[in-house]
């Protein structure tokens, strides 16, 4: 996910919304410093992961997040994966359901909004 979250990085620079994008090498342990690191300068985060967004990795992420850093954080993390649905082998039924740089923006700037 990182290529799109860069590109969604992009296309957030380009609307005056500065975004940081760290690319987690590894699941466990993960980079928990670098991430604190980052939420104690942006007071926000958004994680994106290509697994299904219910019992992802992103939401031990996001609950990691939520108890150790809650007071620091504008709004409550925001977590963006594949739905709970079957995964097709046609190409085009599963680009249907993988994250996008468009989705990743959209769900950013809308959650910012909601935030307001």
């Amino acid at each position: 996910m990182t290529i799109q979250s860069v590109e969604a990085a992009k296309k957030l620079a380009a609307k005056n919304i500065s975004a940081e994008v760290i690319d987690l090498r590894t699941l466990w342990p993960w980079d928990k410093k670098t991430v604190f690191k980052s939420i104690q300068k942006t007071k926000n985060v958004v994680i994106v992961h290509e697994a299904v967004r219910v019992s992802g990795f992103g939401a031990e992420i996001s609950a990691t997040i939520a108890e150790k850093m809650f007071t620091q954080l504008q709004l409550p993390p925001l977590r963006l994966g594949a739905p709970r649905i079957p995964i097709s082998y046609t190409p085009s039924l599963e680009n249907e359901v993988k994250i996008t740089a468009e989705q990743i923006t959209q769900e950013t700037l809308k959650h910012l909004r909601e935030g307001e």
